[in-house]
């Protein structure tokens, strides 16, 4: 997904993450949850530097909704 590889599933029939899973090479965790708390933390790294910043923090209180969000849609799921 991220290597920017095109159209895997024309080629092969199947999707990258099920390919992955079948050689048990799946990531522990999804892909937008991952990224979203990788986000959070750089956020969280940026409010320690400039605490009077505001909106950053605004945003941070977004970005852990939204992961708050995926993760009980994740636990339902499984």
């Amino acid at each position: 997904d991220s290597h920017g590889v095109a159209q895997v599933r024309f080629v092969t029939g199947n999707k990258i993450l099920r390919i992955l899973k079948s050689k048990g090479l799946a990531p522990d965790l999804p892909e937008d949850l991952y990224h979203l708390i990788k986000k959070a933390v750089a956020v969280r790294k940026h409010l320690e530097r400039n605490r009077k910043d505001k909106d950053a923090k605004f945003r941070l209180i977004l970005i852990e909704s939204r992961i708050h969000r995926l993760a009980r849609y994740y636990k339902t799921k499984r």
